[in-house]
């Protein structure tokens, strides 16, 4: 399932009365399966991107659409990664895994199966009935993507998933989820500040400018192992396209 920006251009209202554009006249197109990345200056509208694509926020012009068909809200082929894993304490993390499936009136018994089977996917067996505290960051993050691959979305939205985490953690983190990914056959959009990030799980990084945001160059990443960036790090080429990408936001910085 594809997702297609068109012209977009959203704007909000200010607490003085005014108006603050966050991103304008935004178009391209992230195909069915496709890993891309988008990276820009903060503030440039990156995450209004991907709530404009969840359907939290509606474009004040263009159009926004899934499988060729316009977002008008909240919808079932999306699923949205935050910063935060934002696991509910009280309960158990097969429990949270559930949560998504439960809202959506799943049977106890089929959503435990998928639960299990994302737990088993994610590295996760054997932690069902341990509680969010007993867990480190990147397993916590790790039940957070078993908790938007059960409800089987057709998208994945991740907002900086992995800004929080040590280096070590993050590396390995990146690994299990871009294999997982992978193998689910998701079309996912990832907003990040780090370049390097962006080169070792993209198909293709979007660079937005400074707000408003619009997109300013587009760049395939010609390199093998995007389902396992530890493989892809040791190319002596990821040095080369983070630094195109750093190029492209020092003259970006330049401009303004």
């Amino acid at each position: 399932m594809a997702l297609e920006f068109r012209s977009v251009t959203k704007t909000f209202a200010t607490t003085s009365g005014g108006e603050m554009t966050a991103v304008s006249d935004v178009s391209f197109r992230v195909d069915k399966g496709e890993f891309v990345s988008v990276v820009g200056p903060s503030g440039c509208g990156k995450s209004t991107i991907l709530s404009m694509t969840a359907g939290l926020y509606q474009p004040t012009r263009g159009e926004v659409l899934v499988s060729e068909q316009p977002v008008n809200g909240p919808n079932a082929h999306v699923g949205f990664m935050l910063q935060k894993d934002l696991l509910l304490p009280w309960r158990s993390i097969i429990s949270n895994i559930e949560f998504g499936l439960e809202s959506r009136g799943v049977s106890k018994a089929d959503r435990r199966a998928r639960a299990m089977q994302e737990l088993k996917a994610c590295h996760l067996a054997g932690f069902e009935n341990h509680y969010p505290y007993q867990l480190s960051g990147g397993m916590r993050q790790r039940a957070a993507l078993a908790r938007t691959l059960a409800i089987d979305p057709e998208i994945i939205l991740l907002d900086e998933p992995f800004s929080a985490l040590d280096a070590q953690t993050k590396l390995l983190l990146q690994n299990a989820f871009a294999k997982t990914i992978s193998e689910a056959g998701k079309t996912t959009l990832l907003i990040t500040h780090d370049l390097a990030e962006a080169v070792l799980m993209s198909d293709r990084i979007l660079v937005l400018s400074e707000r408003p945001g619009t997109v300013i160059a587009e760049i395939k990443v010609d390199l093998p192992h995007r389902d396992e960036p530890i493989k892809r790090r040791i190319l002596p080429e990821v040095s080369e396209y983070a630094a195109q990408l750093f190029k492209y936001l020092k003259l970006e910085e330049k401009a303004a």
